[in-house]
């Protein structure tokens, strides 16, 4: 019974501590929420600031509260903070060994940030997926497809990829290949086409749109139409374009050829 008793005693500190460890988790994570919400709030609010970096000092701001929170913890059992130092010093190869990958991110963060290949809001590729960046923080970034697909890109592939940003620029050019018969007039098509384009108001003057004969196709007579606009008019000019000309070669008489299968039928 007495060794019963000592043991229950001493168990005793430790549940303690275990409780409130458990206590000082909740609350450092509570805590790193909030504080990392307000810096994203207070940055964000700053005009002269883009989204980018307010998003990526909340994220440095909450691993910085979590670790202080870390060491807190350890405290409670005993730990020293100098003694954790001491074993990490101790282990700095075996952890490196092991996070490698996640240090690699880390350093690629703030890569990414340094240099700003692309922020929140663009439409970029990077290495071969593409969408819309809605987070970039100390280890990923989060890109959102057009139909609204979530994609995490680890920031240490992010930055050794090829990154295409659509959204870097104000403007955009749209090109577009129209085919036409042999026996149209090329003019008459190159006309139709720049009167479309000049007929749309998300068109830009300057550069002026630029209509030439590009390509004598096996079946067809190939005129390149190349126009700026916004780049937030991109898709929504192209897709006007395309079937604004459509139409308009209709009316002008102006056909569009299409391949065409000949059946060859001998006499048995």
């Amino acid at each position: 019974m007495e060794i019963m008793m000592e043991q229950a005693g001493a168990f005793g500190p430790l549940v303690i501590a275990t409780i409130k460890a458990l206590v000082v988790l909740i609350l450092g994570w509570i805590v790193a929420g909030a504080v990392s919400g307000f810096v994203r709030r207070r940055v964000n609010a700053t005009p002269e600031i883009d989204k980018t970096l307010g998003n990526f000092a909340a994220s440095i701001v909450r691993w910085v509260i979590l670790l202080i929170v870390l060491v807190a913890i350890l405290g409670l059992f005993g730990i020293e903070a100098t003694s954790l130092v001491a074993m990490l010093g101790a282990a700095t190869l075996a952890i490196g060994l092991a996070l490698q990958g996640t240090l690699s991110d880390l350093a690629a963060g703030f890569m990414l940030i340094l240099f700003r290949p692309y922020k929140i809001g663009q439409y970029v590729d990077i290495g071969g997926t593409a969408g819309t960046v809605v987070d970039l923080n100390l280890f990923v970034t989060e890109l959102v497809t057009p139909d609204n697909v979530q994609i995490i890109v680890p920031n240490g592939q992010a930055w050794g990829s090829i990154i295409t940003n659509f959204s870097a620029h104000d403007t955009r050019r749209v090109d577009l290949v129209f085919g036409i018969d042999y026996g149209d007039d090329a003019d008459k098509a190159k006309a139709v086409i720049l009167a479309a384009a000049e007929a749309d108001e998300r068109v830009l003057k300057d550069p002026a749109p630029w209509v030439r004969v590009t390509n004598l196709g096996d079946s067809s007579v190939d005129i390149t139409a190349r126009i700026w606009c916004n780049a937030a008019d991109y898709w929504e000019l192209k897709f006007a374009m395309t079937q604004g000309v459509k139409e308009a070669f209709d009316k002008a008489n102006i056909s569009i050829p299409y391949p065409h299968t000949v059946e060859i039928k001998r006499d048995a």
